[in-house]
């Protein structure tokens, strides 16, 4: 299983979340990317459950729908899989060993750093670059993960007649799209810490840039769920009422003040803690701006409200901001979902590796 693959064709972006099938093609003209197509589909709830597929055959047909709505003609994806489900370690190596000879070395060591049985994991590696310390060195990333998640996703996938040309990791594919959201800052993302919140439906994943590289992540429980689920609870709505009340309005007066204002303070403060931890757990940084992403970060003002309380400048994520649109994407409807399109977006990047 090829994680970090080269380059080939093209390949859908497709990001299996706990409330949505997020799926993104996007091809390239010169140095611009264009939005070919691109589809959210919600999941009815419990089809994927702590970040695991719970139900392939849901999963399958949602991403059936998908592709239908995005008119996509692409046969290959690229999906990920979420940090908690991984193990990374960047281990040094002699810069003198072939790629074969690094494998074999990496297949010696790798049950020092995998607590399973090596059959029962899938692992790759990618050479990062020169030891800081040692010249003669470089340093490789070793990623593992457990059989069984990974095949969930490709049998998902196959189930909806596509097939799984890249598996990747959540946090690597926000990386990936961070290269995008450059311009939004304020300050060149050189020497600079950035810290890219992604608030989902059950879950906030925290990732750190420092030069544009994963420094550290961090996945605490929290999310959009808690909002649906009381708005189910104050209205008599179903879950799939709720979710859609939560997104297109029609709700009774009182639930800006009763519900809504309640939960971004609640959310403000959960990513407050979870920058805590980073700059708790790193004795000299600081974090130089912060990108809200995810589902949530749509919720109007909560970057002013998030400002308010870290005191860093804060910008929602939007990865397509410079790019052009075919025609039949719709320019309101991709920015309504921009923010929660980050993991999708880093996928369809790895057809340009």
């Amino acid at each position: 299983m090829s994680w970090f693959s080269q380059k080939q064709s093209a390949v859908l972006g497709i990001d299996i979340s706990t409330a949505a099938i997020k799926l993104l093609e996007l091809s390239k003209v010169g140095a611009r990317y264009r939005v070919e197509g691109y589809a959210v589909v919600p999941l009815p709830e419990d089809a994927v459950i702590d970040k695991n597929i719970a139900n392939i055959d849901v999963i399958a047909d949602t991403i059936k729908i998908a592709l239908k709505q995005s008119g996509t003609k692409l046969k290959q994806a690229s999906v990920a899989v979420a940090g908690s489900s991984v193990m990374t370690k960047v281990i040094p190596m002699s810069a003198e060993l072939s790629d074969d000879e690094l494998e074999e070395q990496i297949m010696v060591e790798a049950d020092q750093y995998v607590p399973y049985s090596l059959d029962e994991v899938n692992f790759d590696f990618e050479v990062l670059g020169e030891n800081e310390n040692n010249s003669e060195m470089v340093n490789v990333l070793f990623a593992a993960s457990r059989k069984e998640i990974i095949q969930d996703r490709v049998d998902a996938l196959a189930k909806a007649g596509l097939k799984a040309r890249i598996v990747d990791v959540e946090a690597f594919a926000i990386e990936n799209a961070f290269v995008l959201l450059r311009d939004q800052l304020a300050d060149a993302a050189e020497n600079q810490t950035v810290a890219i919140v992604d608030i989902g439906a059950t879950m906030t994943t925290l990732n750190v840039l420092y030069n544009s590289r994963t420094v550290y992540t961090r996945e605490q429980s929290f999310g959009g769920k808690q909002l649906t689920e009381e708005i189910q609870r104050r209205y008599g709505l179903t879950y799939e009422e709720a979710g859609m009340a939560k997104k297109v309005g029609g709700l009774p007066d009182n639930y800006n003040a009763d519900v809504l204002e309640p939960f971004k303070r609640q959310m403000v403060q959960q990513v407050q803690r979870a920058l805590q931890f980073f700059v708790s757990s790193s004795a000299n940084r600081r974090i130089d701006s912060l990108i809200l992403a995810g589902g949530c970060s749509s919720i109007p003002g909560i970057d002013k409200l998030a400002q308010q309380t870290v005191s860093v400048p804060v910008v929602i994520a939007n990865p397509f901001i410079n790019m052009a649109l075919a025609q039949k994407v719709k320019p309101h409807a991709l920015s309504n979902d921009a923010s929660a399109m980050m993991i999708a977006c880093g996928l369809a990047l790895r057809s340009f590796d």
